[in-house]
């Protein structure tokens, strides 16, 4: 049987544009995978990894008005917005290569033998190697800084794994160019352009996870899907980690003195952040408790008026699109909801913003308005009046875990009167970052960073943005009473590569 062709698709139309490769068969992601393995020792030299990542930055830069109009064809994302995301992107690697190159990330720790504790020390020496192979699953809503040429993809070659990238099916032409890029990149530093490798299709994601020298995988996606290929990689005679991100709600809390003070730019900034790239934001704001009563009723004409301004805009896939339009009718048919501005379908090709009211009581005890505490991909948030503090505690301990918490307080408030610290106290378990003010669709790029939460937001404790993200893909080991000679040179006393380590308890940073 022939392999299904794989089709780029205009998300503006639901049309065809055009067959950029076909599915790959299980006998194809075999060879991808061992032509990806036998690429491994090829990263052993860490000069080597930051050049190849600089070197796909700029690659990517050179090509940008290409990787662009590409990535707007098939997502409709904008040339704006991408124009933003491929500076991300680029920025990602470019991190990435002074990671590397500063070489802290080895995590170096010797501690010489030590006869006069009890017991005493053998000579022990510990640094992190790469796992192996990677498999990258690329994400929906962000055709660059998650998908091929994206974090997951820059933090394993940084931490010296080849990439293996299954390819998202709504912008597989833009996948196929920045794989490309990123191969010319391998390429032009003396590398196997195999340690990136694109393959396309579903049974593909299976048989990768699958794969017995695949040692490690990254997912950004649905709970559905991420969830099976979690339990697949679980369920493997070896089990390998899986770095997933499945869904988050990302819920805020608005205290009453903070609606008091703040109601009109608090509406405002709502309507902005839950509908910024059509709602297709993982760190969407998508359940808000907000204040009964005057200073409730001043936000809620605040987002009211906001939201009505937006236009109807289009979704990533139309099959997006119709799970949206399923969703917040299926939520707006409960009882007690309303829709002060009525989200779904925008036309024909399009979705329309809105919000969805119900009282926080329902949700304080296991019922039908439940699902009002799932996220819905899209334009939508869903907004519970609470009449009392304890209904603000009592639908917190019902929440999932989530990306992102977010707590709005008065000036006093943020001062330390109050419930603030309390409330701050409560957000913290549900969440990975945790925001006093401000909205939670932005992500820096930095070294402090945590993109990760608690299940269903992600499937262990590690990030997928920031430095940090490359810890995903190593493992420590540690060499006892090993001789000198026989020691990698990460490893040895006089230090050859210069690198930052934690000898005999005290840290020592060469040239300091």
């Amino acid at each position: 049987m022939a392999a299904a062709p794989v089709w780029s698709v205009d998300p503006r139309t639901g049309n065809p544009r055009e067959q950029v490769a076909v599915e790959s068969t299980a006998d194809e992601i075999d060879r991808a995978v061992r032509a990806a393995d036998a690429a491994r020792s090829a990263l052993a030299d860490r000069s080597v990894r930051a050049l190849l990542l600089r070197t796909a930055a700029d690659l990517l830069d050179e090509a940008g008005e290409h990787v662009i109009e590409a990535a707007d064809a098939e997502t409709a994302l904008g040339p704006t917005r991408l124009t933003g995301e491929l500076a991300r992107t680029t920025a990602q690697l470019r991190a990435f290569a002074e990671i590397v190159d500063e070489g802290a990330f080895l995590d170096i720790h010797i501690d010489h033998a030590d006869g006069t504790r009890t017991p005493p020390w053998p000579d022990l020496r510990r640094y992190k190697i790469p796992l192996g192979v990677v498999a990258v699953y690329a994400a929906s809503n962000f055709p660059l800084a998650f998908s091929v040429p994206g974090g997951d993809t820059a933090s394993a070659l940084a931490a010296g794994c080849p990439v293996v990238v299954k390819a998202h099916p709504d912008h597989p032409g833009t996948s196929e160019l920045c794989a490309s890029v990123l191969r010319r990149a391998a390429h032009r530093v003396g590398l196997p352009e195999d340690v990136v490798i694109l393959v396309h299709g579903f049974e593909a994601g299976i048989e990768l996870v699958r794969h017995p020298l695949v040692a490690a995988a990254g997912f950004t996606g649905s709970v559905r899907g991420g969830r099976a290929l979690f339990d697949a990689a679980a369920a493997r005679p070896a089990p390998i980690p899986f770095h997933g991100e499945l869904g988050s709600l990302n819920p805020v809390v608005i205290t009453e003195a903070a609606a008091g003070e703040h109601a009109e730019q608090l509406g405002a900034g709502l309507a902005g952040s839950m509908t910024l790239g059509e709602g297709q934001f993982c760190t969407k704001p998508g359940f808000v408790l907000a204040p009964a009563g005057d200073a409730g009723d001043r936000l809620l004409k605040s987002l009211t008026a906001a939201v009505s301004e937006t236009e109807p805009g289009v979704m990533l896939d139309h099959r997006m699109r119709g799970a949206f339009v399923d969703g917040v009718r299926e939520r707006a048919e409960l009882p007690d909801v309303e829709a002060p501005i009525t989200p779904g379908a925008g036309g024909e090709h399009t979705v329309s913003a809105g919000f969805l009211s119900v009282p926080a009581r329902l949700l304080a005890a296991e019922g039908p308005h439940d699902l009002l505490l799932e996220e819905c991909f899209g334009p939508v948030t869903v907004v519970a009046r609470y009449e009392s503090d304890a209904e603000i505690t009592a639908v917190l301990t019902r929440l999932p875990g989530n990306l992102t918490a977010t707590l709005h307080l008065s000036d006093g408030e943020a001062a330390g009167e109050g419930r603030g610290a309390e409330l701050l106290a409560e957000l913290t378990p549900l969440a990975g970052r945790v925001l006093v003010g401000g909205w939670p669709t932005g992500v820096a790029v930095a070294p402090a960073q945590h993109h990760g939460g608690p299940y269903p937001a992600t499937t262990s404790t590690s990030t997928s943005v920031g430095a940090t993200a490359i810890e995903r893909w190593l493992r420590p080991v540690t060499y006892q009473t090993t001789p000198e000679a026989l020691l990698p040179p990460e490893l040895r006393d006089e230090n050859p590569l210069g690198l930052p380590r934690r000898v005999d308890g005290r840290q020592e940073t060469p040239g300091s």
